[in-house]
């Protein structure tokens, strides 16, 4: 057994004490003792608490890894998130102009992915444990919409058909506005009977909008559409959209205002247009990605929305060929929303422009401050930084900031 005093929180959660020692769900300042092996007290024992140090509202967080942080005040986290931004920052030698903090609610989680294994007599579904393989099975949860949770009795059934004894499911379930997206992945190959039992296994769910297997659609029930501001998009099967409805609106908004009167705006790893719909109410813009099938949802989308501006698209790999200086003086604004990978080359690109106004999205606190060194070594100031915590309780940070060309 050792004690020892947490001194601070690692960039996953965890406490870290001298040595160093990581110590899960354990707070700066308290006193805990445990069995350490390979550098990690996995069983703490908690003898000083902090007073930041608050009830866990879900009674399974004990055991399931889906939240890392609920045994933290809202405050604590609030601010620890905030130092890790800063930190980040500090370490390139750049200011942290803080402006707004966005919290999603309380079961708000429109999108999760879901763990199912078959056993003898039924399966096991829900999320993994804790730096394990175990999948902890949960009947309540405090991140997810009801809607979300309704839906396991369908993955638990998809498990007992759809996989070997040996073999695991993830179930990727995405609350659209018409119905739930469910994509399926790690099941066994498509066979005719299988593929029967799963449509109508989905058909009298009655909440099923579309259902994919390995990326196939296997029975679709209406259109699959979700809205961006004034256009409904079919992304294609499990397609990444933002966690919570709550967070998406904060970081359209904080877009938005950064874009300010620009009338030409270009929007890098445009998706199936978050940012590119809603920004077309007031601007022209031109949606890059890599993914032609994301384009030709958004493309549909803006085809059969009213009073939106042109908005052209184009399919490139903006890792191997970003934009170049020609191509980015063309705009008023660029926004810029990449991978936790962070946009380097595209960035060395947008630097040597003269684009008055650059929007960078991340959801990487070293890789954006990686990349706002760039713009601001080059003649950009950053104005402002919003933090956006859709992924309650865990240590992932997303945020919006504003730079402004200054010479």
């Amino acid at each position: 057994m050792k004690t020892v005093t947490i001194e601070r929180l690692g960039h996953h959660g965890d406490g870290i004490a001298p040595g160093p020692i990581y110590v899960p769900r354990a707070l700066p300042g308290e006193v805990v003792t445990g069995q350490v092996e390979n550098d990690r007290m996995n069983a703490p024992k908690i003898l000083t608490p902090v007073s930041e140090r608050v009830r866990p509202p879900c009674r399974h967080y004990k055991n399931c890894g889906g939240c890392s942080l609920q045994h933290a005040a809202d405050g604590f986290v609030e601010g620890w998130k905030k130092g890790v931004v800063e930190t980040a920052l500090r370490a390139q030698g750049l200011p942290a102009p803080m402006r707004q903090f966005h919290t999603s609610p309380p079961q708000s989680r429109r999108r999760a992915t879901i763990a199912a294994r078959r056993l003898k007599k039924g399966a096991q579904v829900g999320f993994h444990g804790i730096r394990t393989d175990t999948i902890c099975e949960i009947d309540e949860c405090q991140l997810l919409r009801p809607e979300l949770l309704e839906m396991l009795p369908l993955v638990r059934d998809l498990a007992i058909m759809g996989v070997s004894r040996k073999g695991r499911l993830a179930v990727t379930l995405t609350l659209l506005d018409d119905g739930m997206d469910v994509a399926v992945n790690g099941g066994r190959p498509m066979t005719p009977a299988l593929y029967s039992e799963i449509a109508e296994l989905s058909a009298k769910s009655g909440k099923v909008a579309r259902l994919s297997w390995e990326g196939e659609t296997v029975a679709a029930f209406s259109t699959a559409q979700v809205s961006f501001g004034p256009a409904k998009v079919c992304p294609p099967p499990g397609s990444f959209l933002q966690a919570t409805l709550e967070g998406e609106k904060a970081l359209v908004s904080a877009v938005t205002q950064a874009a300010g009167s620009a009338k030409t705006i270009a929007d890098l790893f445009a998706g199936c247009g978050t940012f590119a719909l809603p920004l077309a109410a007031n601007a022209m813009v031109h949606a890059v990605e890599g993914s032609k099938e994301m384009l030709a949802a958004l493309s549909a989308g803006w085809r059969g929305a009213k009073g939106l501006k042109t908005v052209s698209t184009e399919a490139r790999d903006l890792f191997q060929r970003p934009l170049l200086t020609d191509e980015l003086n063309r705009y008023g604004a660029v926004v810029v929303d990449p991978p936790r990978a962070g946009a380097e080359a595209q960035m060395a690109e947008i630097a040597k422009a003269h684009v008055p106004v650059i929007v960078m999205v991340s959801c990487n606190p070293a890789t954006f401050a990686r990349d706002a060194k760039v713009l601001i070594d080059s003649g950009y100031s950053n104005a402002w930084i919003d933090i956006v915590d859709q992924f309650r309780w865990s240590s992932h940070i997303e945020l919006v900031a504003c730079f402004l060309r200054d010479r």
